[in-house]
């Protein structure tokens, strides 16, 4: 298995020559399987670096696991190369929406005039739908999907990927506990526990936090704390802040990894997701 990052910034994509190390695109994960079509966390503007190493030789096909429907997570969508040929397919597994709105909806009405200069139909490439909340789905033969709740601000979901024992787990936004505690909900726990790999919201340094209490993230220790009693074999920090620097991201990292060795884990085992970079997963040594 190999995960590719494409945008790793959370709140809106940013650009200058301080942040070109870690990168300024939204959040955009691919998850590839042998044998298997893409599977892509999220369509932030990260999704038009992967769609720009996609082939068009041939009609292309991916499934997108979709935490939520805020701008950053959405907004690559129609700059998404392999849509634009025909006979493209994407299935996007998207959080249940509230009353009678339906994800569909919500793309219908966010992509077309005057807001985007084409309707969303108009795309020449197929899209489906499928809302799904607490659930288990397999996708191909014998990939297993776990999908659960997540507290942040708007119906948002976790995603935990298996296939053959090996896990990787998504939590792109997370609220922290807003009573100060390093509780989690038996949803988030259900998917991150012994995880190969997990992908962990950790935007705000705990100086920060207090400042953006209640704006649906985690703070560094959290996400450390959070990680560390699941049991998860390699963490990965994620949708940075966007006035983080790398400087910045350097510092956090470095201070990390002494929290984490602190708890009894390999500091090596700890790192800060980056525009371009490929973690592979060795299935045999993993299971």
């Amino acid at each position: 298995m190999r995960i590719t990052f494409h945008g790793v910034r959370g709140s809106t994509p940013c650009h200058g020559q301080e942040i070109l190390r870690y990168g300024g695109n939204t959040s955009c994960v691919a998850l590839d399987v042998p044998g298997h079509q893409p599977i892509v966390f999220d369509l932030g503007t990260g999704l038009r670096y992967f769609g720009q190493q996609c082939s068009l030789d041939q009609p292309f096909a991916a499934t997108c696991l979709l935490t939520h429907l805020h701008w950053d997570h959405i907004q690559g969508l129609p700059f998404f190369k392999p849509l634009l040929r025909d006979g493209s397919d994407i299935c996007i597994y998207a959080p249940v929406q509230d009353g009678d709105l339906t994800v569909e909806a919500v793309f219908a009405d966010t992509i077309k005039p005057p807001l985007f200069p084409i309707h969303f139909a108009m795309l020449p490439g197929m899209i489906q739908f499928n809302e799904v909340w607490n659930d288990e789905f397999t996708l191909g033969d014998d990939i297993e999907v776990m999908s659960r709740s997540i507290p942040h601000v708007g119906n948002t979901l976790g995603y935990r990927v298996t296939w053959q024992g090996t896990t990787v787990t998504y939590i792109s936004d997370h609220q922290m506990p807003t009573d100060g505690s390093f509780s989690a909900t038996a949803g988030a726990l259900d998917l991150c526990r012994d995880a190969d790999v997990l992908i962990h919201d950790a935007q705000y340094t705990d100086e920060e936090y207090p400042s953006h209490f209640g704006w649906g993230h985690s703070a560094v220790s959290h996400a450390l704390d959070f990680a560390s009693r699941c049991g998860v074999k390699r963490t990965v920090l994620f949708h940075h802040d966007p006035y983080h620097t790398d400087e910045d991201l350097d510092a956090i990292l470095e201070s990390s990894r002494e929290r984490w060795a602190e708890r009894g884990n390999d500091p090596d085992s700890l790192e800060l997701a980056r525009e371009g970079a490929v973690i592979e997963i060795d299935t045999a040594r993993a299971t």
